[in-house]
Order: structure tokens, then C-alpha cells, then sequence
């Protein structure tokens, strides 16, 4: 059985934590592919003014899955257009991967409100939740959601240990010499080509 590891976000821009957390995932989990799927709209956040196209993003992210064994940039999402509701791409790369098994990596922020997303019990019912543990503290309350998640929705819950890189598309997009230590160098070249956040 295929295992798919599917990662989602704006990617604006794509930066090390989010490089250092897909190799992590794809360590620990040993998957076959690795999807990156930048959002075409966010559901429960608005882009920052001055943020990359769908284009541009879509163009990081290919420079970023070249940095992670078995990753592939997909325009899923930007494709579909709208909202990037995670229960409608799951559903469409079930039937595309007939017999795969899915795993949607998340962050500890994200499990804790997994219940107020869109048909949360969908997102349970098609794919193994792949968490980022950046800590003891995220261990513990990883735990203790997992464990209602289960109890409610039959979820499965796979923790994945990974120190946090302390940095955030936030600070990356509104400082430039971070943006040059935190982005990786292919990613940084192109920022600079297309004149992007600075």
C-alpha cells in the first residue's frame, strides 16, 4: 500500500520550518510521495497585502518539494478554485489514489481546532492525522486531543517529534535579512528575481 503524505499552506513564502517539518514527517513516516499544496484561498485566515501570486507561491513550493526526498508541488487546490477546504482535496485524492493511505500533517494549533474546521469527520474518515510536536507541552496536549478524536471520529493520530525553527512567513515576508537566513537559497533567489515582499 502506497503511503502519501500530504502537506498544505499558503507557502507565502515557503521557509525552513517548513522544509525542516516535511523532511521530518517524511523520516518518520516513510512515505512513498510527498504532496505540497499551496491554499488558492484560505478558510480561516485573509492573505497579507503585497502577498505572492498563486503563481509565484506555486513556483516555491517546486523549488521547495526539489529540497525533499519523493515531494511534488500539486496545483490541486489552486486548480479547484474558492476556498481550500481540507475534507474537499481529501476526497479527491482518495479517488485519485485508489488503495493509498493518506496522511495530512498539521501542526499542534491546527489538531487542537480540528473539530471547528469544515466536516472534521471526513478529514478523520480519509486520513491518518500527521502531527508536528514541537515540545513536551504539544506532546501532552496532542494527547489528550488525540484521544477525544478517536473516541469521536475513530481519527488516527500519528505525533511526530520535531523542534520548532523559530520563524514565521510573518517575519520572513517583513524583513529581508531574515528572509535570507530563514528561506532556502532557491527560494530566496526567486523572491529577489520577481521583486516580492520587500
Amino acid at each position: 500500500m502506497s503511503r502519501i503524505g500530504i502537506m498544505g499552506g499558503t507557502f507565502n513564502p515557503p521557509h525552513n520550518g517548513h522544509v525542516h517539518a516535511a523532511q521530518q514527517a517524511v523520516e518518520a513516516l516513510h512515505f512513498d510521495r510527498l504532496l505540497l499544496i499551496p491554499d488558492n484561498i484560505p478558510p480561516h485566515k485573509v492573505m497579507p497585502k503585497g502577498s505572492a501570486s498563486s503563481e509565484q507561491r506555486m513556483e516555491m513550493t517546486r523549488r521547495m518539494a526539489k529540497l525533499i526526498p519523493g515531494a511534488e508541488a500539486s496545483d490541486l487546490e489552486l486548480k479547484r478554485g474558492g476556498r481550500s477546504f481540507t475534507a474537499d482535496t481529501l476526497r479527491r485524492l482518495t479517488v485519485e489514489n485508489p488503495g493509498s493511505k493518506l496522511y495530512f500533517i498539521m501542526g499542534t494549533d491546527m489538531l487542537l481546532t480540528l473539530d471547528k474546521w469544515r466536516e472534521p469527520e471526513t478529514i478523520c474518515a480519509l486520513a491518518a492525522l500527521a502531527v508536528i510536536a514541537r515540545d513536551e507541552k504539544d506532546r501532552a496536549a496532542i494527547a489528550q486531543k488525540a484521544a477525544w478524536l478517536h473516541e469521536t471520529w475513530q481519527a488516527q493520530i500519528e505525533m511526530i517529534d520535531c523542534p520548532a525553527l523559530p520563524v514565521s512567513s510573518t517575519q520572513v515576508r517583513e524583513d529581508r535579512s531574515v528572509c535570507r537566513n530563514m528561506v532556502p537559497p532557491e527560494i530566496f533567489a526567486y523572491i529577489e528575481q520577481q521583486g516580492l515582499y520587500f
